[in-house]
């Protein structure tokens, strides 16, 4: 039996069926909880620490560093990149 293969249109919840809009704000979210477990990891932080820096509760650290992406919004986590020193910045592609 042969496999379907579909090409991907770049953004995984789009693929999955999200609309566009929804879509894009995941994408964001889960690309800004990318970025800021590699700031935790490039720094060797434990959770109190990071936690210390983000200003947050290690609790929150532990579910930011095990990918749980629906427990932030899109602007806790642009909120937890500027208490780290990061300016988040959109980009519009035409």
């Amino acid at each position: 039996m042969k496999k379907k293969v579909t090409k991907s249109t770049g953004n995984v919840f789009v693929d999955l069926g999200f609309d566009p809009a929804e879509a894009t704000v995941l994408q964001m979210r889960v690309n800004l909880m990318s970025d800021l477990r590699l700031y935790i990891k490039k720094h060797k932080l434990t959770q109190s620490d990071a936690a210390k820096r983000l200003g947050i509760a290690q609790s929150r650290v532990s579910d930011l560093v095990r990918g749980k992406w629906d427990k932030f919004s899109l602007e806790m986590l642009i909120t937890l990149e500027a208490r780290i020193g990061r300016t988040v910045r959109l980009e519009f592609a035409a």
